[in-house]
């Protein structure tokens, strides 16, 4: 079923993906909160490429995008970010204490990504892959198409 989060700004988000980070095993280190911070700036899907430069730019000092590729992978799975797979971009996730089967609405014009979620839809594709024999793990849903900004609505 479809509903709603409290979307988290600022020291909430940060404590959030913190307390995620920590309850998968794994560190808060002073690299990985600089590269969630930047994630969260981001109004729209940012790639590896684009934090490393945000990141290098802040510290006065380069990060490599291989490093950056690492964390955001270590993000994705401790629920931290949302990768969209068709722009090889990610997304920080604003509530990573909740877990969910991603659709994304993906603007082809201004390259808006709204991440939404409704559980009847992906646990629909959930029981069709696992109806075809396959076991899904994080199933990823995005419709390409032309956001409302765009259409002029």
């Amino acid at each position: 079923m479809a509903h709603e989060h409290h979307e988290r700004h600022g020291a909430a988000w940060n404590k959030a993906a913190e307390t995620a980070l920590t309850r998968a095993g794994e560190q808060w280190t002073a690299m990985r909160a600089s590269i969630f911070d930047v994630l969260a700036s981001f109004d729209k899907p940012a790639s590896a490429y684009d934090i490393a430069d945000a990141v290098s730019k802040a510290q006065g000092r380069r990060v490599a995008p291989n490093s950056v590729y690492r964390i955001l992978d270590l993000f994705v799975n401790a629920n931290l970010a949302r990768r969209v797979e068709s722009a090889n971009a990610y997304l920080a996730n604003t509530h990573p204490d909740c877990l969910h089967d991603c659709i994304f609405l993906v603007c082809d014009r201004c390259g808006q990504t709204t991440h939404i979620d409704d559980d009847k839809i992906t646990g629909t594709v959930r029981n069709a892959a696992t109806g075809a024999g396959f076991t899904p793990v994080r199933p990823v849903i995005e419709v390409r198409g032309t956001c409302a900004d765009c259409n002029g609505d």
